[in-house]
């Protein structure tokens, strides 16, 4: 026991994925105060050549010191660990980041008066934070993707969970881990391998696997019932201070998801709706927040829409906009509106033609920039919506999926929305199986929504319309 205690000295910088987005976050916001502080700088040294507080206080915009959060909020997708640990998703965030900023300011300075903006500070400050959050990300991706910040871990049950885990483990770059094998009780898998993982042996063996292969994590993925000597086991495992963490729990931590294939039919009823359900403050700030951005997005809509229904008319003519029975909150039905996208268009046997065969021009320009979805604002403000929830289906859809999906139904827990956690996570469901994994962002988003969630998807989707890349 000495001697794994000693080893264990070494496993205290070996992070959690929480504790590695604090570091990014932190990182990233040093170094964008200091490219603050080199823009004000350069910035004087052309324009003032002094740097009194007066002057400051004089020539410096209030707003001008916010540039740091605001990058942090538009650099929101790059704390997602997966692509926090990639060089290419690392370059293409930041330059992202760098041209949204400048469409911004382009924007805000030809509202402005002339001579009124700091070009100069402003112009500094992207090119400083895109050079300096290049080098401390690289630097993040160079010193803590090493080995000796890997968490080591070891999978209990090499059946149907733990073969599961491997496989998200192998889909996942950079890995979030390092993977040592598994263990079972079942000898007939001692000394085969699961995905190319070995098992290394039975609960007997814990203890001494656990200090052989210096293992900090155990991950629990047996899905029928365990024996008293696995149980026992990992009390002991527990007691030296290794982290004992569930299969499905660790599936959420990794894909933002919950595991529908791997739950029992009763997981609704024992787990999933005491967890998801959501306290009576929630319920009313995601209210407000839903009032309040409705009726922005209802002014939006009424400035936009003589120029929408205008080029909609003139393509394909009427209506301008497209009403559906959807279902709602506890399989309510409501009629949901939008800018109609799409003709009718039928073959030579009359049949309807397929969406993507319908679809305007201007259709396809509303599709990609979600402006098509701007009429839902309305739903948003009678109460039918909310700004955020799982996406809005028809009835005879949802009677057809929750025959094939497990735990389809559960999505009508709570209220659809414009925009969702499986909407920014994930693309358009044609197959059954994308549509299980969409459930999975949905059920996730329902088990685990709080005030701050919802921010969060807000912002993301914001990038999503500013990236152009909806569908």
């Amino acid at each position: 026991m000495g001697s794994y205690s000693s080893a264990r000295k070494s496993f205290q910088f070996r992070l959690h994925p929480g504790e590695r987005r604090v570091i990014l976050v932190v990182g990233d916001a040093l170094v964008t105060c200091l490219a603050l502080l080199i823009s004000i700088y350069l910035w004087g040294q052309m324009d003032w050549l002094d740097f009194s507080m007066e002057l400051l206080a004089e020539r410096i915009p209030t707003w001008f010191f916010f540039l740091p959060a605001i990058w942090l909020v538009l650099n929101l997708e790059m704390y997602d660990i997966r692509r926090a640990g990639r060089k290419d998703e690392t370059v293409k965030g930041v330059a992202i980041t760098a041209v949204v900023c400048l469409i911004l300011y382009l924007f805000l300075f030809f509202l402005s008066e002339p001579g009124s903006l700091p070009r100069r500070g402003v112009a500094t400050f992207i090119i400083a934070s895109s050079i300096l959050v290049l080098i401390w990300r690289f630097t993040y991706i160079r010193i803590f993707t090493a080995p000796e910040f890997m968490r080591r871990v070891l999978i209990v049950g090499a059946g149907r969970g733990g073969a599961t885990m491997i496989k998200v483990f192998k889909e996942l770059w950079p890995p979030p881990f390092y993977l040592v094998g598994l263990i079972d009780d079942d000898e007939a898998k001692h000394h085969t391998c699961v995905d190319g993982f070995p098992v290394l042996g039975g609960s007997r063996d814990l203890l001494d696997i656990i200090e052989r292969e210096q293992v900090t994590d155990i991950v629990f993925a047996i899905t029928g019932e365990m024996c008293d000597d696995m149980f026992q086991a990992l009390l002991q495992a527990e007691e030296m201070g290794i982290n004992i963490t569930s299969m499905a729990v660790l599936y959420e931590e990794l894909l933002g998801r919950v595991p529908i294939f791997l739950l029992r039919s009763d997981w609704i009823l024992r787990s999933f709706v005491d967890e998801a359900r959501a306290d009576g403050f929630y319920e009313l700030s995601k209210r407000l927040l839903d009032i309040l951005g409705g009726f922005v997005g209802t002014l939006i809509l009424g400035l936009v829409t003589p120029f929408i229904g205008l080029a909609i008319l003139l393509e394909s003519g009427r209506p301008v906009f497209y009403t559906q029975g959807r279902l709602g909150k506890n399989g309510r039905e409501y009629q949901i509106i939008k800018f109609r996208t799409m003709r009718n268009l039928y073959d030579e046997d009359g049949d309807l033609l397929p969406d993507k065969d319908r679809i305007t021009r201007v259709g396809w320009f509303l599709r990609k920039s979600h402006l098509d979805e701007l009429p839902q604002f309305v739903n948003v403000l009678r109460g039918e919506m909310s700004l955020v929830g799982p996406r809005a289906e028809i009835s005879q859809l949802v009677d057809n999926l929750q025959s094939k999906v497990p735990f389809y139904r559960a999505r009508l827990l709570v209220k659809p929305g414009i925009t969702g956690w499986a909407q920014v996570n994930f693309h358009y469901a044609v197959t059954v199986e994308e549509t299980a994994i969409k459930l999975e962002y949905d059920l996730y988003y329902i088990k685990h929504r709080r005030l701050l969630l919802d921010i969060i998807i807000l912002l993301r989707t914001i990038g999503t319309v500013i990236g152009f890349r909806g569908q």
